[in-house]
């Protein structure tokens, strides 16, 4: 019973720490919520929409309204007698007045559909960053999880060369082996704690890196859960993720919405500009009224009296027909126009690119496959040759030179195999998110 409660509170143990630890997902959602390219895009956002709802309120009518105060001294005015005065006088005015524009050749309208693609290619936009801020933490972490399988690797060699240097000098004692063999093996456990520190120096350096593209403080521990080396096999086979023929990119690729809205838009502004040269139509309307008051006089008309017999109320129409600007329109039209076309073949090839990048993904992805398969066998069969190699070399057969090459091969191999294993993965990713699929969630 005391066992199989002891069991239970390691098994519990081990669980809490690995939820403690960060994994790929939870590291490339972080940095998707934290990572500065992407809070400047979400700010670019905000300023598409205010520039949407800025396009709303054109339709909306103008209203203004003014006071003005007024001292005159000297010669001036009577606003009484319209005649001229050198009293001093004081003047109050009040004003209200309103504008609409009628018909402006649709200039807002195509202002309003060129504001409304631009949030949407906005939203595209910042779903773009999210999603290359995803695919740069993937990276950062497969580099930080091949690092910590060569530590692995290479603490694995480190232990062995200690175990073998201290049977050589065993078998030194008892005449079996030589100084020089001794010294051979030394210089094995020498190199053997070098590679050992560089490759945890090279993970420092990973680590680093991917928590600067997950926009984590540097001075912040990040301990992150990697599965062990030999789990790192490709989705191939798993039932939820079926043998892919290869697709084409898909449409709803969020490089290829930003592409697309920026072609809509182009096209909007185009018509936009083409509106100026129709003429444009407009209403007004107003009241304004006004006081006087000489000053030092006490006959003057009361405030209300003046407020309400004073009042003037107008309305009007203006039409505007443009007829000659110095080509300023002309010029306008012809930029837009040349906007379009530019947004036009800057969409035909980032479907050309995107074209590429997954054709590039697929084959990288397949190749890595049939590489990993490969280097399995390689593995195993330099670690049977490893093994044999020593045991002739405990039976004074082989040399410790032979050793050494055969280690090293095993130890290239386990490297080579680890990385095609992480690359497989990262390609298969790649893969994932040229086909349109989420590879990190909200």
């Amino acid at each position: 019973m005391k066992q199989t409660i002891a069991i239970f509170l390691t098994m519990a143990a081990m669980q809490t720490l690995a939820q403690n630890k960060w994994t790929m997902q939870q590291c490339m959602l972080y940095a998707v919520e934290h990572n500065h390219e992407v809070r400047q895009a979400e700010l670019e956002l905000d300023n598409r929409m205010a520039a949407k709802k800025g396009a709303v309120g054109r339709f909306l009518p103008a209203v203004d309204a003014g006071i003005g105060a007024q001292y005159n001294f000297g010669r001036a005015i009577d606003p009484e007698t319209n005649g001229y005065t050198d009293v001093s006088t004081f003047y109050n005015g009040y004003s209200l007045s309103a504008s609409l524009l009628v018909f402006d050749g649709f200039s807002r309208l195509y202002a309003l559909k060129a504001a409304k693609a631009s949030v949407l290619m906005g939203r595209a936009s910042l779903r773009q960053q999210q999603d290359r801020s995803a695919l740069s933490v993937l990276q950062a972490f497969a580099n930080v999880a091949y690092y910590e399988g060569l530590i692995k690797v290479a603490d694995e060699r480190v232990k062995e060369t200690a175990l073998l240097l201290q049977q050589t000098r065993l078998l030194e004692e008892v005449g079996r082996k030589s100084a020089a063999d001794v010294a051979q093996v030394e210089s094995q456990k020498a190199e053997a704690d070098y590679e050992l520190i560089r490759q945890q120096n090279l993970y420092a350096s990973a680590l680093l890196e991917l928590k600067t593209e997950m926009g984590y403080p540097l001075e912040d521990s990040l301990c992150l859960f990697i599965p062990s080396v030999g789990t790192f096999h490709s989705q191939r086979g798993n039932i939820s993720f079926p043998v892919w023929e290869y697709s084409s990119p898909c449409e709803q690729s969020s490089e290829l919405q930003v592409a697309r809205y920026q072609m809509q838009a182009s096209k909007h502004e185009w018509h936009q500009a083409r509106a100026s040269l129709l003429p444009t139509l407009s209403l007004s309307a107003g009241l304004n009224t006004t006081y006087y008051k000489t000053l030092h006089s006490k006959t003057a008309a009361s405030f209300g009296s003046q407020f309400k017999n004073n009042m003037g109320e107008y309305v009007g129409v203006s039409v505007s027909i443009p007829l000659f600007n110095r080509l300023q329109t002309i010029t306008s039209i012809r930029r837009a126009k040349n906007n379009y076309r530019i947004a036009q073949e800057a969409y035909d090839q980032k479907q050309l690119e995107l074209e590429k990048l997954s054709r590039e993904a697929w084959q990288d992805w397949q190749g890595y496959l049939k590489q990993t398969t490969q280097m399995e066998k390689k593995v195993e069969a330099d670690s049977i040759v490893y093994q044999l190699t020593r045991r002739q070399f405990e039976e004074g057969l082989s040399t410790a030179i032979d050793l050494h090459t055969t280690s090293l091969q095993l130890l290239n191999s386990k490297a080579t195999l680890l990385q095609c294993r992480l690359m497989a993965m990262v390609k298969e990713q790649f893969v994932r998110y040229y086909r349109g699929e989420t590879i990190w969630t909200e």
